[in-house]
């Protein structure tokens, strides 16, 4: 069955913009007005994808982006006319998967929302990653050390728990802060910064649960894991 989209959107004309333009894509869609009724709509008919505006009456956007995420897994794409980067990292700090600022081009959101999807097919093929004394189960967003004989879980928000799985895949390698942006925070135009501020907590989460020094920086590059595969 082709993939649902929930388009939760109060302007009517852009919906139904973007309806067609996935429906043409061969997606299904369904049109949520406010953001009660899309989540209502996202509890009965469990979308693909939701792509969700940021001002919308009832329930705004970053509501229900929240409260999508404390069900489950849905992939959310925020769509905004609100161009600054405090919305666009406060989107993404919460769970976005990713952020489009109007005026948009429709062909260029059916494109972004099939990589999401796509991302996110792929994080369920791979279901468990495996590295060292560290465990990273994908279908559940469970990260978890294993040391001295005790397994301590990680309590990670989900861009810290991308960025953790994204290292733990190759934990070789050596990642700039431009690759982590792009595999963790596709289109979100975040900062050095951001990625360091991300990053720092998650180094404190690690050594609080044993995993002292498995988050290197690497001057003049990046970040990589130090683990034994």
């Amino acid at each position: 069955m082709a993939e649902l989209v929930l388009i939760a959107e109060d302007d009517v004309e852009i919906a139904g913009i973007l309806e067609a333009y996935f429906t043409r894509e061969g997606f299904r869609t369904v049109h949520a007005r406010d953001g009660q009724v899309a989540l209502d709509l996202h509890r009965s008919l469990k979308p693909d994808i939701v792509l969700a505006d940021i001002t919308m009456p009832r329930l705004d956007g970053w509501e229900l982006l929240a409260e999508i995420q404390r069900r489950g897994r849905t992939p959310v794409i925020m769509i905004t006319a609100l161009d600054e980067d405090v919305d666009r990292l406060q989107g993404l700090r919460i769970g976005a998967d990713d952020y489009i600022v109007k005026p948009f081009n429709p062909i260029e959101v059916v494109a972004r929302a099939k990589a999401v999807l796509r991302r996110a097919g792929l994080a369920q093929a791979g279901a468990m990653i495996r590295a060292g004394n560290l465990t990273i189960d994908l279908d559940s967003y469970q990260a978890t050390i294993e040391k001295d004989g005790a397994t301590t879980a990680l309590s990670l928000t989900l861009t810290e728990f991308r960025l953790l799985a994204h290292l733990a895949r190759t934990p070789t390698k050596a990642f700039s802060r431009s690759e982590l942006v792009d595999a963790c925070l596709p289109g979100s135009d975040a900062l050095d910064r951001t990625i360091d501020s991300h990053l720092s907590k998650l180094r404190r989460k690690l050594e609080q649960a044993g995993g002292e020094d498995m988050l290197l920086s690497i001057r003049g590059i990046g970040y990589r894991l130090a683990v034994d595969r």
